[in-house]
């Protein structure tokens, strides 16, 4: 699998990032197997948080064994620099390992989350805490929804952010406004040398109203190859994007491997994706 730099925290991490939330609901035997496929297929980076259900604990057998190769990466959803600072202490535990390589604030994806995560008090303050204790090699932050480009190159200025992993695909790269806010966090994100990973490539739509929900994504994925293997090849044509998160699915995980491995063009990719008329950005109606 290729391997691109991670900014300069200097990390060659696969260009497929496992998204472990993929492991908030699924029994230990289904996690095995699933992280055994990661491994096999040349992921070394892998990406988990304290709010993905039991993802951690499904994990953390695995590290006494692999801590060594692989780039582990945990996030903390609380605002607040004390439940922080307990949620990143808690995290560590559930991982059986005394460090991670990267911890993320998640899931800020606006200004007034920003200010809370950022301000006095806030959970920037566990993060670097942490990070001074050896306990976080470095400090990043993520989030979702349509004003997150423009609430990442925001944070950027505020603090040096080692990671940044913000929503692309095509379809929001079609809206002007969104495309505009991504290619001036990319300016940003080259001239701190931060890395840049994405999120979301699969993504398809919302799930339509009273929809059975097949798979354990929050928005509909796609689920055929040839789309799937679009949407890697689309986004890894993006040189900037040191990497994307895999879909929070087990069963999706297989198609983002062969799709890294037979990659189309940006054009053909494209071509694919333009004849579905339902896809759409999965920020329209987000379930929180």
């Amino acid at each position: 699998m290729e391997t691109r730099r991670l900014g300069r925290l200097e990390h060659r991490s696969s260009v497929l990032i496992y998204g472990a939330a993929a492991l908030s609901e699924v029994t230990q035997d289904v996690a095995d197997r699933s992280v055994q496929e990661a491994l096999d297929g040349g992921i070394n980076h892998f990406d988990v948080a304290a709010d993905y259900g039991d993802a951690e604990l499904r994990l953390g057998p695995w590290l006494p064994r692999i801590r060594d190769q692989v780039f582990l990466a945990t996030k903390t959803g609380r605002r607040d620099k004390e439940s922080a600072w307990r949620e990143i202490n808690r995290s560590l535990e559930r991982l059986q390992t005394d460090h991670v390589d990267l911890l993320q604030l998640h899931a800020v994806g606006d200004l007034a989350d920003l200010d809370r995560a950022t301000g006095a008090g806030g959970a920037l303050e566990a993060a670097l805490q942490a990070q001074e204790q050896g306990l976080v090699g470095a400090v990043g932050i993520t989030g979702h929804g349509d004003q997150a480009p423009a609430t990442h190159l925001e944070a950027l200025r505020r603090h040096p952010f080692a990671t940044v992993l913000t929503p692309l695909n095509p379809v929001l790269w079609r809206d002007e406004a969104y495309r505009v806010d991504f290619e001036a966090l990319v300016a940003e994100v080259r001239s701190q040398d931060a890395g840049l990973m994405t999120i979301k490539t699969a993504s398809r739509r919302n799930w339509p109203e009273g929809n059975d929900h097949c798979y354990t994504t929050w928005y509909e994925p796609y689920n055929d190859q040839a789309r799937i293997t679009a949407a890697v090849s689309w986004v890894l044509a993006h040189e900037e994007v040191t990497g994307l998160a895999t879909a929070g699915d087990v069963g999706l995980l297989a198609m983002f491997l062969d799709a890294e491995r037979d990659r189309v063009t940006p054009a053909e990719a494209e071509g694919r994706l333009s004849g579905d008329v339902e896809y759409s950005s999965p920020f329209v109606a987000m379930p929180w």
